[in-house]
């Protein structure tokens, strides 16, 4: 098990609701074959640049540990999922 800090980036107009289903859906992949350590929600925040003429985003930052495997079962889901803006994963230092 490695440990891995997602940022992931929701559209802000997205309803509460929605963007809970959509993070739930994300924490399951994770959970699937690992564990969250932290989970912190930042809120709407300005982006650096627009996208799709959007100049916010909805932050949150997940600290987990995982395979490599379920990594890329998160970046596929969060490629083809119109709610998520942005997201990045990156290893962390042992």
């Amino acid at each position: 098990m490695r440990k891995y800090e997602g940022v992931f980036i929701f559209v802000p107009t997205l309803e509460e609701e929605a963007r809970n289903q959509q993070f739930d859906r994300l924490k399951n992949i994770i959970e699937s074959n690992g564990t969250i350590s932290n989970v912190d929600e930042w809120g709407n925040r300005k982006l650096a640049y627009e996208i799709n003429d959007l100049t916010e985003g909805y932050y949150v930052v997940v600290n987990f540990e995982s395979t490599p495997e379920v990594v890329r079962e998160l970046d596929r889901v969060c490629k083809i999922s119109d709610s998520v803006m942005r997201h990045m994963i990156i290893r962390e230092d042992e």
